[in-house]
Order: C-alpha cells, then sequence, then structure tokens
C-alpha cells in the first residue's frame, strides 16, 4: 500500500507514543517525535518506506500551524505586557543568535551555520510552556503573562526568519537581495490585507449561508494552502502565506470559527511533521555524541535562561519573575524545527548541524517541566525570599469578601449570573482565563480573578475559604471535578452548584458531594417539550405538573433539594400560570414596618403577595402578620392594575394610610 501503510503506521505509533508521553507528564508532541524516531531509518524493526512523501506531507502540517498561528493572532494578547513582548522578544533573539554564534564557533562550524544555530536555539516553546504552567497551576501570573507574550512574538518571528535566513546562501548579492525579500514579502502582506479584508469576508458569508460544515472547511483549508502557493510561485514561503492567510481571515466575523475546524485537521497534519522530524533523529549519533549533545544543551539552556531573566530585570520586572522566565523558556521550540527544516531544504545547515539541534531540542523539551517545577518549589521552600505572585485581580474591594459568590468561569452564563448578582448587590467574584472575557468584566465594573479555576492558588486568590456558594459554569467533568476537590479541601462548607454535560456524570457529582447540578440539555428539552404542549393545547397546570415532576424523577435519587429549591420551583410554576412579578420595597417606602393585614394589600390594591426573599431567605407564602423591610423582594400575583398598585406602594411618598 506505500505511503497509506506509512501512514497508518505513523497514525498508530503516534497515539500509543502520545498515550504514553501523556502518563509521563510530557507534551505530545515528544510522543509524535518518538513514533517518528521508532518507525525512522535508524532503528531496526518497522520502518515507512515513504519518507520523502512523508516529509513532503509534513509541509502541509507547517503551513497549517502557521496558518492557526495567524487565526490566533491578537495584539489584544500582548497588551498587558506589551512593552517587554514587543521590544524586549527581538532583543532577546538578536542576544540569543550571538549566543548560538558562540557555541557554534566553539564546535567548530562556519559562520553561516553558527547563525543558523542561534536563530533555531532563539525560539522557544509555546505547546511545552503552555501545557506546564497549566499543570502546575501558574496560567494566571504575571510572569505567566510574560512568557506568553515573549512567545507569541517569537512565532510570528518565524516569519521574517524563514525570508531572511536563506538570502545568506549568496552573500555576494549582500543587502540588496535581503531588501528585496523583504519589499516583496511587504508588498505581499499588503496585498493581502487590501483584497482579503475586502473578499474573504463575503466569501466565507456566501459559504457559511450554505450551511454545510464539509463546505465551510474546505473552503478555509483552500484559503490556507491556496494562498500558500500562491507565495511559493512568487518566491516567498508557502508557510508564510498561510500565516498571512490567517492573520487576514481572523478579523473576519467567522475567524473563530475557522480556528476551531481547522484545529483537528492542523494537529493531523502536525502529528505528520513532528513524527518526520523524529526519523531523522539518530539514537546512534546521540550515543555516539552525547557528551558533545549534552554541552550544547547546557550551553542553550544556561545561556538562554539568563538572557530571558536579563530582559525581564531590564523591563522591571522584579520578584520571582525572571527567575520563573528564565526557567521555563530556556528550551528549543516546535518552531525551531520548522526553521531547521528550512536551514536542510535550501542546504544552508549540514546534516550533523541538524542533527545536534535535533536531539538538543527534544532534550530540552523533556527536561521544560522538571527545571520550571523548581520554581513552585523554591516558593514552597523559601517563603522569606519568594513568595507567591498575586494573581491578576480587578475591581476586588479592598476590605476582602465574605459569604460571597465563586463564579468559576466567566463566559455568557457566568457573566448572566454575574449580572443578576450584581443587580442585587450580592458579592460575588469572577474566575476566569480568556483575556478577551476578563477585559469584559474588567469593563463591566465585575470584581475578577485572572486565572485557572482548577488550581488552589486561583481559589485561593477569589477567597473561597470565605465564601458561601461555588458556581461552576463550565461543562467539561475533569475541570469540574478538580475545583469541586479544591474547593472542598479549602472550604468543605461550601455549597456548589456546577453545570453538567449530561446524565452520566450524575453519579459523579454525587460522590463529590456536589449540592445541585444544571443540565443544561435537559432543561432545554423541558422547555422544548412545554411550548410543544402549549402548541397542541394541553392544559398549563398539566404541562407544568409533568414537566416539574421529570425534573424531580430525575434529580430526588441523586441529589438532596432544598425545601428553598422547591419553593422556588412552586414560584416559578405560580410565575409561568399567573403572571408573577417581583416587586423591590425601596427606601422611603410607606410599606417598612407595616404587616401585610395593616397595609390591606389584597384590599388597597388587589394583588396577593406570595412570597418574599429577605436577605438569602425565602419566606414563602407570608401570612398576614409578616412586617416588611427595607430591601424586601416580594413576589406578586394580580392584574395589570393591581400590580401597578402596589409597585407605587413599594416606592417613596406613597400614602397607605
Amino acid at each position: 500500500m506505500g505511503i497509506t501503510t506509512d501512514i497508518i503506521l505513523l497514525v498508530v505509533a503516534a497515539f500509543f507514543s502520545g498515550l504514553l508521553l501523556q502518563r509521563l507528564g510530557q507534551p505530545l508532541i515528544l510522543g509524535y517525535i518518538l513514533a517518528g524516531v521508532i518507525l525512522g531509518p535508524y532503528t531496526s524493526g518497522l520502518t515507512v518506506s515513504s519518507i520523502h512523501e512523508i516529509e513532503q506531507l509534513a509541509e502541509i502540517g507547517v503551513a497549517l500551524l502557521l496558518f492557526a498561528l495567524g487565526l490566533e493572532f491578537s495584539l489584544r494578547n500582548l497588551k498587558p505586557v506589551q512593552k517587554v513582548a514587543l521590544i524586549g522578544t527581538p532583543i532577546q533573539i538578536i542576544l540569543t543568535i550571538g549566543l548560538g554564534f558562540g557555541i557554534g564557533h566553539l564546535m567548530g562550524w562556519d559562520w553561516k551555520q553558527s547563525i543558523w544555530l542561534g536563530a533555531i536555539i532563539s525560539l522557544s516553546s509555546t505547546m511545552v510552556i503552555l501545557k506546564t504552567l497549566m499543570s502546575q497551576g501558574w496560567l494566571g501570573t504575571l510572569s505567566s503573562k510574560v512568557m506568553i507574550g515573549m512567545l507569541i512574538v517569537q512565532d510570528l518571528a518565524v516569519v521574517p526568519l524563514m525570508i531572511i535566513l536563506p538570502q545568506m546562501n549568496n552573500p555576494s548579492l549582500g543587502l540588496p537581495a535581503l531588501g528585496y525579500a523583504t519589499l516583496k514579502a511587504a508588498v505581499f502582506i499588503a496585498g493581502m490585507i487590501l483584497l482579503g479584508t475586502r473578499l474573504l469576508p463575503r466569501f466565507m458569508t456566501y459559504i457559511a449561508k450554505l450551511g454545510s460544515r464539509e463546505l465551510f472547511l474546505l473552503a478555509i483549508t483552500a484559503i490556507g494552502l491556496g494562498v500558500g502557493y500562491v507565495t511559493y510561485l512568487v518566491g516567498l514561503s508557502f508557510a508564510f502565506g498561510a500565516f498571512v492567510a490567517g492573520m487576514v481571515l481572523s478579523e473576519s466575523d467567522y475567524g473563530h470559527q475557522a480556528l476551531s475546524d481547522i484545529i483537528p485537521l492542523r494537529d493531523l497534519f502536525g502529528l505528520l511533521f513532528f513524527a518526520s522530524v523524529g526519523m531523522l533523529l539518530d539514537p546512534v549519533f546521540l550515543l555516539d555524541h552525547l557528551g558533545q549533545v549534552l554541552l550544547l544543551v547546557l550551553a542553550v539552556s544556561i545561556g538562554k535562561g539568563c538572557i530571558f531573566a536579563l530582559i525581564s530585570l531590564v523591563f522591571k520586572y522584579g520578584n520571582v519573575i525572571p527567575l520563573a522566565v528564565g526557567l521555563g523558556l530556556f528550551q528549543i521550540g516546535e518552531f525551531s524545527f520548522v526553521l531547521a527544516r528550512v536551514g536542510v531544504s535550501t542546504n544552508s545547515i549540514g546534516s550533523d548541524v541538524y542533527s545536534f539541534v535535533l536531539t538538543a531540542a527534544v532534550l530540552t523539551m523533556i527536561l521544560t517541566p522538571i527545571v520550571s517545577g523548581q520554581t513552585a518549589r523554591l516558593y514552597a521552600l523559601k517563603k522569606r525570599w519568594f513568595r507567591h505572585e498575586p494573581l491578576d485581580s480587578i475591581n476586588l474591594p479592598e476590605a476582602g469578601l465574605q459569604n460571597h459568590v465563586v463564579i468559576a468561569g466567566g463566559g455568557r452564563i457566568g457573566f448572566q449570573i454575574a449580572q443578576v448578582l450584581k443587580r442585587l448587590g450580592l458579592q460575588f467574584v469572577i474566575i476566569e482565563f480568556d483575556q478577551r472575557r476578563v477585559e469584559q468584566a474588567k469593563v463591566a465594573g465585575m470584581p475578577i480573578v485572572y486565572g485557572d479555576a482548577s488550581h488552589e492558588i486561583v481559589l485561593e486568590a477569589a477567597e473561597i475559604a470565605s465564601a458561601c456558594l461555588l458556581l461552576i459554569t463550565t461543562p467539561g467533568i475533569v475541570v469540574s471535578r478538580a475545583v469541586a476537590v479544591h474547593a472542598k479541601g479549602l472550604n468543605s462548607q461550601v455549597d456548589i452548584v456546577a453545570r453538567a454535560s449530561g446524565l452520566e456524570v450524575l453519579g459523579i457529582f454525587k460522590e463529590l458531594n456536589i449540592t445541585e447540578v444544571v443540565l443544561p440539555e435537559f432543561e432545554a428539552g423541558l422547555e422544548m417539550t412545554r411550548k410543544a404542549l402549549v402548541y397542541l393545547r394541553i392544559p398549563a397546570p398539566e404541562i407544568q405538573q409533568y414537566t416539574e415532576a421529570l425534573r424531580q424523577e430525575l434529580f430526588a435519587p441523586l441529589l438532596s433539594v432544598s425545601g428553598d429549591y422547591k419553593t422556588l420551583t412552586q414560584l416559578r410554576t405560580a410565575e409561568q400560570q399567573f403572571d408573577l412579578q417581583w416587586v423591590l420595597v425601596e427606601s422611603g417606602s410607606p410599606l417598612i414596618d407595616k404587616s401585610i393585614g395593616e397595609a390591606e394589600i389584597r384590599k388597597a390594591t388587589g394583588a396577593s403577595v406570595v412570597g418574599v426573599i429577605r436577605g438569602d431567605k425565602l419566606e414563602p407564602n407570608p401570612d398576614t402578620s409578616f412586617r416588611f423591610q427595607l430591601n424586601d423582594l416580594v413576589a406578586i400575583i394580580g392584574t395589570d392594575k393591581a400590580r401597578a398598585t402596589f409597585r407605587r406602594m413599594s416606592r417613596a411618598d406613597e400614602d397607605i394610610s
């Protein structure tokens, strides 16, 4: 079967290798590289026969990687650390190229290969760092923002490096050749932005209206690879064109959907790319040159780590940030493989240089979680010198929070909950690590903590120990379980309301002592059932009785349903059947300190009081001796005229005597 058999072998080997590496706490890309090593020409056993064809397919993986990078690129992501990212990162790249030039000179390589070495080692791994930060719970600290900002600029720097470095093959052309290549790239980008911003949105709108997801995926793939091929025809990099196409498409209304659809295809072809990288890794070469490889790893790790720490200090980041950045970004990244492949394909670097760089890159990636983890250990062992960085918290009251609500997830659901709590004057704080949503909450004046709620340090920043309620809005069971376990560990008395993705997870939530569970799909199904029965002219009481019985039948065996919950359910039933409305007793209202009987509510207005919420307590069906207080939320039913009369009574300057 030729290349078909090779691809099958690679996918199967990559799956098992990736599974093994993930269990060991390593990034999946190392598993893909391991699969390439196992099936490569330098190891015995099964070997792929069509290495050249695999490498050609891997070029598509490179293009799709850069296409997705273009779709994700946004200057807004760099705003919190824009100075160190936009100014410090180019300085870091230049200094690291100088470091690589020195290392290459000491290893006996010529000037051209030494510069290539410096450029290759100047890039760090976005994939490895993000996974490391998430697993260690530091995503959301200022040091993580500095790292991510610098990584974004590094990833963008791949494009000009891919254009400029190959021009060194003919040094006699000098600066004119470099200038011509840069001018050609600038003209192409300008043309793409001009044409793309005018044509692509209309084209994508037309495709989206056709309603075919397959055609939409095919369209965005054709745009990414097609534009890349056009750039190749005009003498520029195929991958560079794909990046520009992604960057232009990201500005359209369909950029987010395009990114979510292209990711599986990108990951599949990316697998082939990293596997092809592994095929060039020679274990015999590693053993024969073990001392030199280890020296290269040591020189790159220490030198590059010091450069990053120095850059952080220059841009006035103190405390533990230089240490965290230096220990986090010392490795050689995945886009270094892309750059190295360009060097090999243009005969800019030899196979020995490539083997050294490839071997060193894989080793530094493996070491990253171990080395970076020392930062956390220093925090724990030497609190006197290194303290936990305060997470980025916005709009939190200076006096702190007490008996508040913690909302884990600031998406659409979390934002809606926060709006209601804010209107009621209740204390709450949102936890969110999507920067765009953080900015939205900041503008809305809502208290928010930037970070991942599945880590204790983030929950501590949200003061979960003094919270009365935790709302988990994310549907993923893995994340929800981690949030619930850590929250209960910090506050065993906190009540938890969680969102579930399906009925199959209710048992897990019961074991975690989750107070209440919400099933959005189930609730949507009930609502659609209710509307269908209304359309079929089924009496409203029967509809409500059936739907509530179904809800109780589902949740009662698994979760304890409080009396207040049942009462609120009854009030919701009344609201749907009798047009129930809630009215706030305002300051100066004549109702304050009067009982329902003394105010003669029924006689004076014609409305009936069916419930009152005072603070966090519900008083259902209050009797005539119940006295109103300021800020009571009163549930009434009655005619439009009766409700309007009661609303006037709840305000100031109304005489009810």
